[in-house]
Formats: C-alpha cells, sequence, structure tokens
C-alpha cells in the first residue's frame, strides 16, 4: 500500500505586503509599471488613475489600502486630493504624496499625506519602506531579488504625450507640466541632457524649444516600437 503523507503542504512565503491594494495617481505610464512591478513582487495589487478626474470616479467605487498621488497631474495639483482623503476623514486609506521635485514633500505633507515618495522611488526596499512604515500591523521583510526593469514601451508612449504636447505649442502652465513630467522621466533613466532641457522648458525661447522637441523624437527613437 503506498505511503500517504498526512502532513499539510508547505505555505509559500508571506510577502509584507501581501493583499494590499493600492491606488497609483500618476500620469507617466513608465513610473506606474515600476510600481506595478514592485507591488507586484511585495504581494500587493495596484490599479493606475492618469489624472484626478480619473482618480475621483475610481475612488467612488473602489477603496483601496494605499493611494500614492503625483502632486503634479495633467489637471492639476495632487494637493487637492490628499486633503479631501484626509481632512475630517476616519479609517480612509493611507496617503502619500509622491513627486520627482523633493521640494513637493512639504506640500503633500502640508496637506494631509502620512508620508512621501521621490521619483525615481529607490528600490523595492525604498517602496516596501515608505507603505510600510505607516502600517505598524505589517512588518516589513528584507526584499528578495531585484525588480525588472520597467517595460522600455510605457516609456515611449511618455515620450509620445510629450511630443504630442510639445506639437500643439505648450502655454505656460502646459510647459510647466512638461517640464516636471519630462524632468521625471529624466531622472527614472539617468537622462542628463532630458532633464537639463525639461527644466528649461518654463523659460525657453524657440531655439531651446526647437532642441527639446528633437531630443525627445531622438529618445523616442530610442525606445522599442510596439509590435505592428
Amino acid at each position: 500500500m503506498p505511503h500517504v503523507d498526512s502532513r499539510p503542504p508547505l505555505a509559500g512565503p508571506v510577502l509584507p505586503m501581501q493583499g494590499l491594494t493600492i491606488l497609483a495617481v500618476e500620469d507617466s505610464r513608465y513610473a506606474s509599471e515600476a510600481f506595478r512591478l514592485m507591488a507586484q513582487r511585495s504581494g500587493a495589487r495596484l490599479r493606475r488613475a492618469e489624472t484626478l478626474h480619473d482618480a475621483r470616479r475610481h475612488l467612488a467605487i473602489y477603496r483601496p489600502d494605499v493611494v500614492i498621488i503625483d502632486m503634479g497631474l495633467p489637471d492639476g495639483s495632487g494637493a487637492g486630493l490628499i486633503r479631501e482623503l484626509t481632512h475630517g476623514v476616519t479609517g480612509g486609506p493611507l496617503v502619500l504624496g509622491l513627486s520627482g521635485d523633493p521640494l513637493q514633500r512639504g506640500a503633500a505633507l502640508s496637506a494631509g499625506a502620512a508620508g512621501f515618495l521621490e521619483k525615481p522611488v529607490a528600490g523595492l526596499a525604498g517602496f516596501q519602506a515608505a507603505i510600510l512604515g505607516h502600517l505598524p500591523d505589517r512588518d516589513a521583510q528584507a526584499p528578495v531579488g531585484e525588480v525588472p526593469e520597467p517595460d522600455r514601451l510605457a516609456l515611449r508612449e511618455d515620450l509620445a504625450h510629450a511630443a504630442g504636447i510639445l506639437a500643439r505649442g505648450p502655454d505656460a502652465g502646459q510647459r510647466a507640466y512638461l517640464a516636471r513630467f519630462l524632468g521625471g522621466i529624466a531622472r527614472s533613466t539617468s537622462d542628463t541632457a532630458l532633464a537639463r532641457a525639461a527644466e528649461d522648458l518654463p523659460y525657453a525661447d524657440t531655439a531651446r524649444l526647437a532642441y527639446l522637441c528633437g531630443l525627445v523624437a531622438l529618445r523616442m527613437g530610442e525606445a522599442p516600437r510596439p509590435f505592428a
């Protein structure tokens, strides 16, 4: 008679963010893909909203455990949404501010955010620490392995989005938005030339604007194209 092992099967490792749901209010597809990979590696599920409007519509029907809100979005500052989710609210989600500009930390915390993440986030350990540090019922664990690089197709989509706005002749508000957007891409990809051009964008003359347009087109050419 064959031997039957009556012992229960060994359980897999319990990931530190197992079961958590996260809403990332982030307009960059490349940054969002990085967050998705880190959330997945940590055991959490992540959804994304590109704008404040989409986030509010999402939150009307979906109750995440954590909301990460970029401070500079296409339709306004994330500070307003942070205030909506934290002021006079008990039992709401953990709300964190997000920006590639470290100076936005003060604005995020003043609006009511419990913490702040600076883009690009310092790897899986930094991502987990930023969230688990505000969830005392969760035990932080040493991250195992490296998170794969986000899909470069997401980077190309971000560049195409920026190129479209540049082609239409951005006004002052759009220039300020694109400066933050492209600056975030540049920091995430360690692109010094793009970072400098993005920093100059709010005050760029015709020649500098043309240079930036050409640089974005060049970076798009370097990024992979989707299959036809």
